[in-house]
């Protein structure tokens, strides 16, 4: 546990599934993320099993699935917060839980909760996963202030996290995330515990920000229509951990076909 403890401080288009129900075109590079008969039990509880997945590089995948269905136990699996019991996870060719300290700068996460320290302002808060990084302080400070004023947040750097809604410490925590410039992001229900307005403002903010900067992301969530407004791909999960269907979105799709793949989704969770 304090192992998990300690990795959570420091831590500031190819796809397949054994049961896939949709393909994905292959990426003309390797997978940035790859799971490999992946098992994963808790004691008698067996939460990831068997589980082929790849994520290409400069994906936005959603993760869609009820609770309980595996998806947090895949993100600290990805994140290096634990390891499989069986098989193997790579992310950027290599280990994540073995060589967690190489992802440094690589990776960052941002949580449901803003985990925003609350002594500090806006701009010091997105200063903060830079200051692990050796970043020289002007430079830090000219990156935290592009990206809050990219967030919509000019004028409230010097704000404290009590003085700002939900919705702007979440932008705050997305800032912190983006102005690492690490290659890939990791979130986990970040938008959850916003009202529906908030967040799909913020989804949609977040979507357009992975793509104009070509990270690769994957986001966690049990809600369909964020899924939808979120991934270019959804992985749809059912306990524990298989694929149920892994869907790729080109572009916008129609109200009838929306409607088609949702009630598709729908049956599978509902299963």
């Amino acid at each position: 546990m304090q192992r998990e403890i300690d990795k959570m401080e420091k831590t500031a288009d190819t796809a397949a599934g054994r049961n896939g129900n949709v393909s994905v075109v292959a990426g003309t590079e390797g997978p940035e993320i790859s799971f490999r008969g992946v098992t994963k039990r808790f004691g008698d509880l067996v939460a990831v099993d068997n589980l082929d997945l790849d994520i290409a590089k400069g994906q936005l995948v959603a993760l869609l699935g009820k609770t309980g269905c595996g998806k947090s136990t895949m993100f600290n699996m990805i994140s290096g917060l634990s390891a499989p019991t069986d098989g193997e996870v790579r992310v950027m060719g290599r280990n994540p839980f073995t060589e967690f300290d190489w992802y440094r700068g690589k990776m960052a996460i941002v949580f449901q909760s803003d985990r925003l320290l609350p002594w500090r302002t806006a701009v010091k808060n997105v200063e903060f996963g830079l200051e692990s990084l050796g970043i020289s302080r002007a430079e830090r400070r000219e990156r935290a202030m592009y990206w809050l004023e990219k967030l919509g947040l000019k004028g409230h750097e010097n704000d404290y996290p009590h003085a700002l809604s939900g919705g702007m410490r979440q932008r705050v925590s997305i800032s912190r995330a983006f102005a690492t410039d690490a290659e890939l992001l990791l979130c986990d229900e970040p938008f959850s515990a916003l009202d529906e307005m908030t967040s799909k403002r913020l989804r949609t903010e977040f979507a357009r920000l992975v793509k104009e900067n070509r990270k690769t992301a994957v986001f966690i969530t049990h809600s369909i229509d964020e899924a939808f407004d979120i991934g270019d791909r959804i992985v749809v999960l059912k306990r524990p951990a298989e694929i149920a269907h892994d869907l790729k979105i080109e572009g916008e799709i129609g109200a009838a076909e929306r409607e088609r793949y949702r009630r598709m989704i729908h049956e599978s969770l509902a299963a």
